[in-house]
């Protein structure tokens, strides 16, 4: 996809939601009015989750090659907490400039690989403490 068609895209989805907008307030009436206010501000609230999205998306398609992007879809069906890390991990050595191309499926291995160390070391791991054995005093049991 092209910008072009991503603005088209974004265009038509901003023209959908402020129709939507318009509607819920609109029809509201005397009294059920200040309900549709309120679901106008629902919409705001999506409408710039959505546009939150979609700068995150196109900044990713800057950012990836398309077999990059099509492993981190496949990594974000599975694990979606991971890929948002990884994704926001690319956007911000994007902004600082440290990507000098696009990003290659073989990079985006080793930054999971780098991710994955940093959750190891901030201790998401399953520890299983088991107790000490210091309740089995057989000394108990020899006065009987």
């Amino acid at each position: 996809m092209s910008d072009a068609d991503l603005e088209q895209i974004r265009a038509a989805r901003l023209a959908q939601l402020q129709q939507q907008g318009g509607a819920s307030v609109g029809g509201g009436g005397g009294v059920g009015g200040g309900g549709g206010g309120g679901g106008g501000g629902g919409a705001q609230a999506e409408q710039k989750q959505q546009q939150e999205a979609d700068a995150r998306a196109s900044a990713l398609a800057q950012i990836l090659t398309p077999t990059a992007a099509d492993r981190l879809g496949r990594i974000r069906l599975v694990k979606a907490a991971r890929a948002a890390e990884v994704e926001d991990r690319l956007i911000t050595l994007a902004r600082a400039g440290q990507l000098r191309a696009k990003v290659d499926e073989e990079q985006l291995k080793g930054l999971l690989g780098a991710v994955a160390e940093m959750r190891e070391r901030a201790g998401e791991r399953i520890v299983v403490s088991r107790r000490k054995a210091g309740w089995d005093d057989d000394d108990e049991l020899e006065g009987l």
